[in-house]
């Protein structure tokens, strides 16, 4: 089985301590010769200028393709548009464009008036200014605000129509629940490039915590596997690590050959599964 290509995510660091830790990262990553790697942007737009900061340095010091998260969220239209010819300038053409969520948690979405108002308004209007290359987000467990799949499937065919060139997952842990997606996609005519987000699990706690804020599920399998580990460290990353291969291997025995891995900023849990794929030997993916 040939190595899958793959792609890494980081957020933009709010401390010292935790940009060196954000660079240690990308340097050990950069030898696995991702296709790109994408910078997230905090809800309500509250990591702006550290994502641009971060965006622009990858771009700058390394040899890496980067990809920018965007959001509608709390700016107009004028504002969006100043940032992606920022992007642009600085050598940027891949963006992650998203609708976003408020940056309280809990509260309804509600557009600017005077921005872009779904994640389709927001990749039309970033062809329109240049041309970039556009991922957007797609969801397996389907949106917790879409009424059924067959909203989520037509939401996901408007942001192909506006000009995204790729879907990348929200994280899930059922196999299933990714080929449900991608046959109903396949059942719509959606021809378009899928990618499946893997979140390698560092802290199962936070991480259910944050499951649950998103709508994704964690099966009784996957907690069962961490219970009693929370001050077992070592055991915590050989259990994600093997959990994440297994995952990937399966995917790939169903025809996936690419996965985007959110790396919450650091590097082992990721190398020890791209290595276990493949990734990275003698030459790397690409």
């Amino acid at each position: 089985m040939a190595p899958p290509e793959v792609s890494f995510e980081f957020f933009p660091p709010n401390t010292e301590r935790m940009a060196e830790t954000l660079w240690r990262s990308v340097e050990r990553l950069a030898p696995l010769r991702p296709r790109f790697v994408s910078v997230t942007y905090g809800a309500g737009g509250t990591t702006r200028e550290r994502t641009h900061a971060t965006v622009e340095r990858i771009a700058a010091e390394t040899g890496l393709a980067v990809a920018a998260h965007l959001t509608c969220v709390a700016a107009s239209r004028a504002e969006i548009d100043a940032v992606a010819d920022r992007y642009w300038a600085a050598g940027v053409r891949h963006v992650v464009a998203l609708r976003g969520d408020m940056a309280e948690a809990g509260q309804a979405y509600r557009p600017e008036s005077d921005g872009y108002a779904y994640a389709a308004d927001l990749v039309a209007g970033l062809k329109r200014r240049h041309d970039f290359e556009i991922s957007v987000a797609a969801y397996p467990e389907k949106h917790p605000e879409a009424e059924n799949f067959d909203a989520e499937i037509d939401n996901l065919k408007r942001k192909r129509d506006a000009g995204a060139a790729r879907a990348i997952t929200q994280f899930f842990f059922e196999t299933e629940d990714f080929l449900r997606y991608r046959d109903l996609m396949d059942q719509a005519g959606l021809k378009m490039p899928i990618v499946p987000g893997i979140l390698p699990v560092t802290n199962f706690a936070s991480m259910a915590r944050f499951a649950a804020r998103c709508g994704a599920s964690v099966p009784d399998a996957v907690a069962a596997r961490f219970e009693g580990l929370e001050n077992d460290l070592e055991a915590r990353s050989g259990v994600a690590a093997a959990m994440a291969v297994e995952q990937c291997m399966r995917l790939q025995r169903e025809g996936v050959t690419a996965f985007h891995f959110y790396t919450l900023n650091r590097a082992e849990l990721t190398i020890a599964i791209c290595r276990m794929l493949g990734v990275g030997l003698g030459g790397g993916a690409r």
